[in-house]
């Protein structure tokens, strides 16, 4: 009976309209995440019981803080919401002549995650009003997106107006706020970046867990990508000084944080998947960028207002370890991108596999209500193996009806040039050698699975055929877009339909 009562309460979680219910019991908050009663109540949902920010308050925080600070401040709007709401971005800067390091971060990317946008206000408001956190602005020019899902958001909803979740759809590109989001951020052009956001505790597959289900245990997730396109500098800086870091400064605030694990079902049995791969999503897109980037996970998703001080503290704790870590390592940041750019790797990765191995993790027991060990099954980022690895070429080129996949690449950041006269190249071409459709819609498309055979030829390319060079920043990004295996891929997401037997109109450019 009382199995199929925890049962119960988890998918009850699960359910759109639980999203402002707390199914935490009130002593498994007190035992273990209890508020924080320091936390200044300076932003508009700390001031109140009930509720969260809304838009009117948003505006009117924001534009308060800018009429009292106008020299650390810019407030901008970098575009509308499908429903018409203007997207404010806040840059703050102390006007000084040091170089500075730009620095992005966003919260509400999903709308049910209300104490990421919380956090962002609450950064903006210690920034301009707390003489301990002053100074970090003096070498660092950052940019803020507080409530980057304003519909979502509004409705307590993870997804924008047209249903997509903005953080699957990074490459994409079909929601108008993902193409707002990435102009704003290409525009800016961070060095570093942080993507902020809350998680489900409360599961329906950690309800069959246990002897009567588990929750977990963790205040926070970090979730930095594993994806064998972004240069290993990259990787090993932002794991081994930004996320080690922010861990120091949560430990000594009593918090525990741990690498990000999420659940999913493979080959017919539950598998926690740690770290990322997939471009669509926000950090392994950032990274491929040569950007300095993770993604920060709070405790949160369906337990209503509970402990809701203490994940906004979570919030700007690690938020300001970013930007401390940052400006402490001013040069060192700017050397390793630097780096990442000229010392490309020889070849791509279009796939990769990541190996099945058994580990234990600690939960919290719903029937005891106490920490307990699990044994499960997990996939790691970290782990990662090169399944499909081809020569990286020295371009891409496309027909010149491929002006869609352009203007993608384009909103991106990739820089894509025309030719201006008649080119004989050696190339590859891809032929489809095999080929499914997935006939389910993911995130409003129909998913295409490809195997291609390369061809080999000298081939004249007409005046106006799309260029993309991979000599430039965001080159890494091109091969997630254009390779047609990726999982990600304009391909893959048939963005570019195609057929078995079919030559794709993308060629590689070998020398």
């Amino acid at each position: 009976m009382k199995k199929t009562i925890y049962t119960l309460l988890i998918l009850l979680i699960s359910l759109p309209i639980a999203g402002q219910l707390s199914q935490q019991s009130k002593n498994i908050t007190e035992t273990f995440f209890p508020d924080i009663s320091s936390v200044e109540n300076s932003t508009p949902a700390l001031k109140k019981k009930k509720g969260y920010t809304n838009y009117t308050e948003l505006w009117n925080f924001l534009n308060d803080l800018k009429a009292s600070h106008s020299k650390n401040v810019i407030i901008s709007t970098i575009g509308e919401s499908q429903k018409g709401k203007e997207i404010p971005m806040v840059i703050l800067t102390n006007p000084t002549d040091n170089e500075k390091v730009r620095v992005w971060m966003q919260g509400g990317l999903h709308g049910d995650e209300s104490a990421s946008t919380e956090g962002m206000l609450y950064l903006i408001h210690k920034l301009l009003t707390d003489e301990k956190y002053k100074t970090i602005l003096d070498d660092i020019e950052l940019a803020i997106v507080p409530m980057a899902n304003i519909d979502g958001y509004l409705k307590k909803d993870r997804y924008a107006a047209n249903g997509l979740d903005l953080n699957r759809d990074q490459t994409k590109l079909m929601a108008p706020e993902s193409v707002v989001l990435k102009n704003a951020f290409v525009a800016f052009n961070p060095e570093v970046a942080v993507d902020f956001h809350e998680f489900r505790p409360f599961r329906r597959d950690l309800a069959m867990m246990g002897n009567f289900g588990v929750v977990t245990l963790y205040d926070a997730m970090f979730l930095n990508t594993g994806n064998l396109n972004v240069p290993k500098n990259l990787r090993d800086l932002t794991e081994n000084l930004f996320v080690k870091n922010a861990q120091k400064s949560l430990k000594s605030s009593g918090f525990n944080s741990v690498p990000y694990v999420s659940t999913a079902d493979y080959n017919g049995e539950v598998v926690f998947n740690q770290g990322s791969l997939n471009s669509r999503s926000s950090v392994t897109n950032y990274a491929l960028t040569n950007t300095i980037a993770t993604l920060l996970e709070v405790r949160g998703v369906g337990i209503g207002k509970t402990s809701f001080k203490r994940r906004v503290f979570i919030t700007f704790s690690v938020a300001i370890s970013f930007l401390e870590t940052t400006k402490n390592n001013k040069l060192l940041v700017k050397e390793e991108i630097e780096k990442a750019i000229n010392e490309q790797r020889e070849d791509v990765v279009v796939t990769h596999k990541r190996p099945i191995y058994k580990d234990t993790i600690q939960v919290i027991d719903l029937n005891t209500e106490q920490i307990i060990d699990l044994e499960v099954k997990k996939r790691d980022a970290a782990r990662v193996q090169p399944v499909l690895v081809r020569k990286r070429p020295i371009a891409y080129y496309l027909d010149e009806d491929q002006k869609i996949l352009v203007d993608k690449m384009r909103i991106l950041g990739v820089k894509v040039a025309q030719l201006s006269a008649d080119e004989e190249k050696i190339s590859e071409s891809y032929t489809i050698t095999y080929y499914d459709k997935n006939f389910k819609k993911y995130e409003k498309v129909n998913q295409q699975d490809v195997r291609t055979m390369l061809t080999k030829e000298k081939k004249i390319f007409k005046k106006g055929t799309y260029k993309v060079s991979m000599n430039q920043k965001r080159a890494n990004i091109v091969i997630e877009l254009l390779e047609p295996e990726a999982p990600n891929s304009f391909v893959s997401f048939g963005l570019l339909k195609t057929k078995e037997g079919a030559q794709l109109p993308i060629y590689r450019i070998l020398n």
